[in-house]
This record gives C-alpha cells, sequence and structure tokens, in this order.
C-alpha cells in the first residue's frame, strides 16, 4: 500500500468569472487555486472540494479537463498536473422534524454523475448554484436519495454547536436513521474540536471510519487537519475502499488540532465573554456569571452530556490521531517566515513532519524554530477556545 496525505472538506468561495458560490470564504478559493495551493504549498495528495454540486464549479472544472490540467482517473476522481487527486463533493443542509440542522458531505466519481446529481437535487434547494443550501429533508431522506447515485455519505463536523447531529439534532445518529441507513454511511467527520479520545466515547460510533479534514473557507486553511490513507491508487474507488476498511485499504491516521485550539471546543456566554474551562459545567441552565441564556455549548461539554462512558472505548480498527498545529498558529512566523520555510523545504507536510530542529533553526531562528517542536511533540500550552473563537498556543512548556 502506499500512503496519501487527504484534507476532504475545502471550499469554494467564487468561480473563475468571480461568481459568488460560499459567501463568507475567500474569493481566492476557486477550483484552480484550491488545486494549485493544496500540492504545491500544503503538500497534500488528494483534495476533496465540496461545492461541486453547483453547476456554475462544475463549469469551471470542465474547464480545467479541457485545458488538460484535470484528467479523468480510471477509478474515479481527477487529477490534477499529474499530482493531486481531486475528488467531487458537495455539503448539503438537512433538517430534521423535531428541530436542528445538520450538515452532510457527499462524494460522487465524476461530472456526469455529480450532474445527475444536481439536476436531482435542485428540486429540494432554492438556490443549486451555492453551497451548502438547505435541502429542506431530513438526513434519512438524503441518505436514502444519495445511495442510489453509489455516493460516499459522510456526516460532517459532528459535534460542532451549529449544524450538526450531535451538535444540534439528537444525542445518537439511531434517534434519526434506522440501522440500514446508518450502514449507508462511509465515515463520519470529527471536526475542529473534537478527537478520537472524545468521540470514542460514544458507543455507536465504534463502527465507523474517523475523519479530520479542515471545513477550509480560506487557502490558507486547507490541511488544518487532514488524514493518510493507505491505498493502492489515489482515486475515488479507494479512497471509498478505505473509509469502508475494505481490501486492506485503510485510513492510517488522523491529524488534527489539539481539540482545545478549536473554536467550538467549550461552552461560552455570548453576552459576558465567560468560557468555561473545567470540563464540569454544561451552563444549560445559562451563564453562572450574567445569567444570560445566549451560551454556546461547546463541543466537549455536549459529549459529556450525552457519552457512553468516562473514558474512550478504541476499536481494534482505529487508526492513531496525532495533534497536528497548523503553521498559522505558530507566534512569530509571519508571511516572510513561511515564504522561507517554503522556498528551503517545499511543502508545509514536509515542516510539519520531516524538517529537523537545527535546520528550522537557521531557516527562521530559535523562537519560531522552538515554537514549530513544541507543536509538533506536543508541549505547547494551550488556551481553549469557544464560542467561534479559536484556542490560542499561550507558551511552550519549559524544557
Amino acid at each position: 500500500m502506499k500512503c496519501y496525505f487527504a484534507d476532504l472538506h475545502v471550499h469554494v468561495g467564487a468561480t473563475e468569472k468571480g461568481q459568488w458560490i460560499k459567501i463568507p470564504t475567500s474569493r481566492n478559493l476557486t477550483v484552480r487555486n484550491i488545486c494549485e495551493h493544496s500540492f504545491r504549498q500544503k503538500g497534500m495528495d488528494i483534495v476533496g472540494i465540496v461545492d461541486t454540486m453547483s453547476p456554475l464549479v462544475l463549469n469551471d472544472i470542465e474547464a480545467l479537463v479541457m485545458e488538460g490540467r484535470l484528467q479523468v482517473l480510471p477509478g474515479g476522481g481527477y487529477q490534477y498536473s499529474k499530482s493531486l487527486t481531486v475528488l467531487l463533493g458537495t455539503e448539503i443542509e438537512t433538517y430534521e422534524p423535531q428541530g436542528g440542522m445538520a450538515h452532510t458531505l457527499l462524494f460522487l466519481p465524476d461530472i456526469a454523475t455529480m450532474r445527475q446529481f444536481s439536476s436531482y437535487m435542485a428540486k429540494f434547494i432554492k438556490n443549486i448554484n451555492l453551497s451548502a443550501q438547505n435541502a429542506h429533508m431530513s438526513l434519512a431522506k438524503l441518505v436514502n436519495i444519495a445511495v442510489s447515485y453509489e455516493a460516499l455519505i459522510i456526516p460532517a463536523h459532528i459535534f460542532t454547536p451549529y449544524k450538526s447531529i450531535y451538535g444540534a439534532c439528537a444525542a445518537r445518529f439511531s434517534e434519526l436513521l434506522t440501522d440500514k441507513e446508518m450502514e449507508r454511511l462511509s465515515a463520519v467527520e470529527l471536526g475542529l474540536s473534537a478527537d478520537s479520545d472524545l468521540a470514542d466515547r460514544i458507543g455507536e460510533l465504534e463502527r465507523f471510519t474517523f475523519l479530520t479534514n479542515s471545513d477550509a473557507h480560506s487557502l490558507d486553511k486547507i490541511a488544518r487537519e487532514y488524514n493518510l490513507f493507505a491505498v493502492e491508487e489515489a482515486n475515488f474507488r479507494e479512497i471509498k475502499q478505505a473509509m469502508l476498511r475494505q481490501c486492506a485499504r485503510k485510513v492510517a491516521a488522523n491529524y488534527g488540532l489539539n481539540p482545545r485550539l478549536g473554536k467550538y471546543h467549550r461552552t461560552l456566554c455570548e453576552k459576558c465573554g465567560y468560557t468555561e474551562q473545567t470540563g464540569n459545567l454544561s451552563l444549560s441552565k445559562g451563564c453562572i456569571r450574567c445569567g444570560s441564556n445566549k451560551v454556546v455549548k461547546g463541543v466537549l461539554d455536549r459529549i459529556n452530556e450525552i457519552a457512553d462512558a468516562a473514558l474512550p472505548n478504541h476499536p481494534d480498527h482505529r487508526p492513531p490521531y496525532h495533534y497536528q498545529v497548523p503553521l498559522e498558529f505558530i507566534s512569530g512566523l509571519g508571511k516572510k517566515g513561511m515564504a522561507k520555510l517554503l522556498n528551503l523545504f517545499g511543502t508545509e507536510m514536509n515542516v510539519l513532519h520531516n524538517v529537523g530542529e537545527q535546520a528550522l533553526r537557521s531557516a527562521v531562528g530559535d523562537k519560531v524554530a522552538e515554537g514549530i517542536v513544541a507543536a509538533r511533540t506536543g508541549t505547547a500550552v494551550i488556551q481553549a477556545g469557544g464560542g467561534g473563537v479559536y484556542g490560542k498556543l499561550i507558551k511552550n512548556v519549559d524544557k
């Protein structure tokens, strides 16, 4: 088997002609720029672009095929500049009758199938050209539609307080899906504020492969979380087999933020800014400081409420989860320092995984190098994030 770095949740901000696809994102997130940035700067081998249900985005993809920049892969998917595998995905918003919205990622093998799916879903979505539109249906209905297209089905950022299964809809998948429908899911995406230790406290998740993706809304955010796939070839068919753990294919490792760096890890009062840091209080009755009910419940507190166990129970198939701090979190590393690192060492993946400490010191100085090493080895002190504000690396632990 070969190993490939993959980020399967990257949004398109705009088309090549400047038409908005996902408004709260960067206009620089065009399909072409995503592909270039993913493999030249980030060092990804596989990227999932999750707004390709939009006919406008599909037009841009077809234009790249006509240019010869994208080539069809025999097992599904496309290859950009003979280097990067591109998977065609979409993020769809569903609504449960009892309340709550959730996002789900779907992946299809080629442009023709995605166009067929887009045409069908346009019956339910107000503006099919935009990203992550409400499909006005339940997750169960979406799953049954997606199965007919043989899509990969991946509930997205499953714990976050907004638009996720556990964070907004239910305490269990089994409250929304039958066992047969749950078997149709290819994997689940943890989100930036959770990791395997937290997720494996919920028994029904034992069967699923975990994915860690960036949910990038700008080019810089690509690969802030990613996966290592062990497959023979980087194409749609083999990625599907890896998610389902078939034919010896698998997700060999997850690389994600320490959950404390995620912006929804802790519960936060939006009125006074109080953040619960102990993990022992859900603030479900309001803020203990000001009494406001404008409280955004954190992922950790939500998991504490619904978990089956106080400690994780990892199944045998669960791969290691490596805390990966993106270079953008490193204090003192500005644009010039980043440019120097990339000029010397090629890609962010190489800097994060392979470059030695002495080489880093020579390139960007002792302080920044120590920050990178501390982040790499898990010895950095972290101030937890919450309520939409990312956590911070405060300082390095004294050696």
